[in-house]
């Protein structure tokens, strides 16, 4: 296997998950304001190791898998953490987790038929409003008093209609393979 700076990425956003939900147990505004900034960066690299890898050609087989990965133990974790400190609504945390898991699963059924579930449209707005919801959430009021708590809670709303959508996309793409393939 070729180590490359985009595989780099995906493990740092790995390394990254223990200390943002460390600093988010700190006491104060400090904590709320370093968690969502580790957090941030960790969001940055899902980003970034996707486009270094297209746009220079370093596309291997530990990114397509491990990148997926990276961004659902991100995700989940930092879902988990804010519902374990009341701020986020669990049925939201649920159908976004739930989505999460279902859509992995069918993305690794179908790569066992030798068929790729290519990411939607749908897909990344859905990424870009979970990340908006969790920068939020977890800074909550602690940047200047702005209700980031109230706008976070709207853009999780936004993420799981997206959610709701991009999956239903992605199991529309698939059923007629899955159908041929059973």
């Amino acid at each position: 296997m070729v180590w490359n700076l985009p595989n780099t990425l995906t493990a740092t956003r790995i390394l990254l998950i223990p200390f943002f939900v460390g600093f988010s147990y700190l006491p104060d505004r400090l904590g709320f304001i370093l968690a969502a900034l580790c957090f941030s960066l960790a969001a940055l690299t899902d980003w970034a190791d996707g486009y270094i890898a297209r746009r220079q050609g370093l596309l291997t087989q530990f990114g397509r898998f491990f990148d997926p990965v990276a961004d659902k133990l991100l995700v989940i974790s930092a879902l988990v953490l804010l519902v374990a400190q009341n701020h986020a609504p669990v049925i939201l945390v649920l159908i976004i987790v739930a989505r999460e898991i279902t859509v992995m699963a069918l993305r690794e059924r179908m790569a066992g038929l030798g068929h790729r579930i290519p990411v939607s449209t749908t897909g990344k707005w859905k990424t870009g409003f979970q990340m908006t919801a969790i920068i939020m959430l977890l800074v909550q009021e602690a940047l200047w008093g702005l209700p980031f708590q109230v706008l976070g809670e709207f853009f999780l709303y936004l993420s799981t209609a997206f959610t709701l959508l991009s999956g239903y996309h992605y199991f529309r793409y698939a059923w007629p393979k899955l159908q041929a393939g059973a």
